[in-house]
């Protein structure tokens, strides 16, 4: 694409991503994406967080960027920034039940209980036969949260 006043102004405005601009194909954008994993698993966090950043910069509606980034957040307890990434990324990609757990454990740590354990619930359905260790931990979690409701029940009934 030629960059004229026109195009900048597109993507100053955010009407088109800066990827087009560049002329970074989609099939790059997935690479960058699977470098940015192998980086997070190789414990190199840094590296990986600069990868998602990247990814996020140069077209927001990059689901792999938003779930990366929402992880580097969650690791380095920006709950914040977590629940930003991750809402985003789940908007995106519906389907992703490790985002959607991910994004439970960030509502817990916030505080927001019921919207933590909907969110955990999503996880669940989005993997009924558990396949997936995001669904597993969902369900794990779940178990606990009712545990310690059932817990507190018991012990204010004694009072």
């Amino acid at each position: 694409m030629q960059l004229t006043p026109q195009v900048a102004r597109q993507v100053l405005k955010g009407e088109v991503p800066l990827r087009t601009l560049l002329g970074v194909s989609p099939q790059r954008l997935l690479q960058m994406a699977a470098e940015g994993h192998e980086l997070w698993k190789q414990g190199r966090r840094q590296d990986a967080r600069q990868m998602f950043q990247a990814l996020v910069a140069v077209d927001d509606s990059l689901y792999y960027g938003h779930a990366g980034l929402g992880l580097a957040a969650m690791q380095e307890e920006d709950f914040t920034a977590a629940h930003k990434h991750l809402s985003r990324a789940l908007e995106l990609e519906p389907a992703d039940a490790s985002v959607a757990v991910n994004l439970g454990e960030v509502l817990l740590r916030l505080g927001q209980l019921p919207e933590a354990v909907a969110m955990m619930e999503t996880a669940v359905k989005l993997d009924p036969t558990a396949k997936h260790p995001g669904a597993k931990r969902a369900a794990a979690i779940l178990a606990g949260i009712g545990e310690g409701i059932s817990e507190m029940t018991k012990t204010a009934a004694v009072k």
